[in-house]
């Protein structure tokens, strides 16, 4: 009777007691296991917790265009300024894209250039949007040609109505940093002169110089057509660098190119320009997204819509990713490296503060992980204005690294 009643007790304190333990898992982040459940659990724990000093800050130095998330190391969100006013985020857009990619690939993931062949005539160049492809790439595919009397290459590249996504504007278009998406991109397509007719044109002469007695037909070939690649052979391939030094270029750097390539191969995405499923994939992480908006992977579409409280409890979640260490690895530090390096240097933040930075005409965003006293304030601001302030951005960051713990 006492074995039962002792065995009744216990079961009683489990039960009890376990939801607590779970909670104090995760909050300290003391198991790997729990970490890994817990980020791709379709929920997030989060509390607020008064901090009447960093409120204070807020509110007397930040005017209406401004939205600010605050939440500290034990996941408690200790201040909030506008934090639900959906504002365009710019290239913090990029802080949810990148995450997406590093929870599909290993970090060793490469993407290929290849030259397949059907018979002794038939070949098809096939790319997957490696940022710096160049034409010495090129060439080196095109020599495992082999002269015959008729030579025919298919190009494959994306249609032309999916080369931009929706919300970058004809300004945006004529710039470097709003260069065409594209799988065959020479130098992330920077050069206006070096697009897919050029490619074509180059290659003919390429193959005209090498076999001039053949009879040379190139045709660009829609890359959804896959069916024309069945029972080919991989003659030759050119791989891109590592992910994770292509994430890194997207985040630190901030490469609207690299951003928008690596989210299509990850979602599989090159033949439409629909972004849900990185909207969803949030979801299931158990972010509210239904009023978000979507439209790029890499911010530069000004019909994103997101608020800063999304960003800092989807930083504050990611920290809880296998991947957390090379996420962090990738974003610009302050005055170190990156978009950020020229910035606070000598200061006391430099090399504390690990983040994105997102611009755009009438649009400054700053999100990241603010480490004090090596503990990370998770911390997310975004201006939307026509007199942009980014050195109030600044400061502000500096104020609250300065300020006591929470009164």
């Amino acid at each position: 009777m006492k074995k039962k009643l002792y065995y009744f007790i216990f079961l009683i304190f489990t039960l009890i007691g376990f939801p607590f333990l779970i909670t104090y898992l995760i909050i300290n982040q003391r198991s790997k296991l729990v970490n890994n459940i817990y980020f791709n659990f379709p929920g997030i724990i989060i509390n607020k917790k008064k901090c009447i000093n960093y409120d204070k800050l807020l509110s007397n130095f930040l005017d209406e265009s401004f939205s600010v998330s605050i939440i500290n190391h034990q996941g408690f969100i200790i201040s909030s300024y506008n934090d639900e006013i959906l504002r365009i985020p710019a290239s913090n857009q990029k802080l949810f894209s990148t995450a997406y990619v590093l929870n599909k690939y290993n970090i060793s993931k490469n993407f290929k250039t290849s030259l397949l062949s059907v018979g002794f005539d038939k070949y098809y160049l096939i790319g997957q949007g490696d940022p710096d492809l160049n034409y010495s790439d090129i060439y080196k595919l095109l020599s495992n040609i082999k002269e015959n009397k008729n030579i025919n290459i298919n190009i494959f590249e994306i249609n032309t109505k999916y080369y931009w996504p929706k919300g970058w504007t004809i300004a945006d278009k004529q710039f470097v940093y709003g260069a065409p998406i594209t799988t065959l991109a020479l130098n992330s397509n920077e050069s206006q002169y070096e697009n897919i007719k050029s490619l074509k044109s180059n290659i003919k002469k390429y193959i005209n110089n090498k076999f001039p007695y053949s009879f040379i037909n190139i045709k660009i070939v829609d890359k959804s057509e896959k069916f024309y690649i069945k029972r080919s052979i991989e003659l030759d391939s050119v791989k891109s660098n590592p992910l994770i030094a292509l994430v890194t270029l997207a985040n630190s750097e901030s490469h609207n190119f690299t951003a928008e390539s690596l989210f299509k191969n990850a979602s599989n995405t090159w033949n439409d320009n629909n972004y849900f499923k990185l909207k969803n994939w949030l979801g299931n992480k158990g972010l509210k997204v239904d009023n978000l908006i979507f439209s790029d992977a890499s911010g530069l579409s000004r019909n994103n819509r997101v608020t800063t409280k999304t960003i800092s409890e989807f930083l504050n979640k990611m920290q809880y990713s296998k991947d957390f260490s090379t996420y962090l690895s990738s974003l610009s530090i302050m005055g170190v490296r990156g978009t950020l390096a020229n910035r606070l240097k000598n200061s006391e933040l430099q090399g504390k503060f690990f983040g994105k930075t997102g611009t755009l005409s009438n649009v400054f965003a700053l999100s990241g992980y603010l480490y004090k006293d090596n503990k990370p304030l998770i911390i997310s601001i975004i201006q939307n204005s026509n007199e942009i302030d980014r050195d109030k951005t600044f400061n502000l960051l500096e104020k609250i690294y300065k300020l006591e713990k929470c009164l």
